[in-house]
């Protein structure tokens, strides 16, 4: 069986990353893409399964796979709140064959993509402007102003990482941002090979 290929998908929050990759995977079964099933600190919630959403690990658990270089990529987001993706597991997922997606934050994707190089296919998700996602963000009504305000310094900030990716995707529409993802992502699972650094899709 030929080993999945790696598909890496970063975003300003906003930009409507989670809604164009659900998409893919909900209507293109046949792109046998799989989420990377990452690790947390945190407590279970809801219906959660080990090993479904998450592994869920302790604090102390999580920090030995630091210090054994398990992870790909991880981070501390609050204290003893971690979030990663363990090597093995990844491994794991490609070997049964699935195409595994990454929806990780701006330095985490381009952390994987040094790690794999040219197996992965990076792809950054950018609104069309900060004006942009400000309406966006202030038409969801569910972040106060000074957390919008944090959220636009965020994303301008993450905004300046884009050309390290491989492909950029302008999410001015969404029905041409969905098309122009399956686009991206076919090309690469069917002819996959080194992508020009920062172009920008139209």
């Amino acid at each position: 069986m030929e080993k999945g290929k790696l598909i890496i998908v970063s975003a300003p929050s906003g930009s409507g990353k989670s809604t164009i990759v659900n998409w893919l995977m909900q209507e293109h079964p046949e792109l046998q893409l799989s989420f990377s099933i990452s690790c947390t600190s945190r407590a279970p919630r809801g219906q959660e399964q080990d090993g479904v959403e998450y592994f869920f690990l302790t604090p102390e658990e999580f920090r030995a796979k630091i210090e054994r270089d398990e992870f790909l990529e991880y981070e501390e987001v609050y204290h003893d709140r971690f979030y990663g993706t363990l090597k093995e597991q990844v491994e794991r997922q490609r070997e049964a064959g699935q195409n595994v997606v990454f929806d990780v934050d701006v330095k985490g994707g381009i952390n994987i993509k040094r790690h794999y190089g040219d197996e992965a296919l990076s792809l950054f998700i950018q609104p069309p402007s900060v004006e942009e996602l400000r309406r966006r963000l202030v038409g969801r009504a569910t972040d106060a102003p000074e957390a919008i305000e944090e959220r636009l310094a965020k994303a301008e900030y993450e905004m300046t990482f884009a050309p390290q990716f491989d492909r950029i995707l302008v999410n001015d529409d969404l029905d041409a941002a969905k098309a122009e993802a399956l686009s991206i992502v076919s090309e690469f699972l069917t002819h996959p090979q080194p992508l020009p650094k920062g172009v920008e899709s139209e």
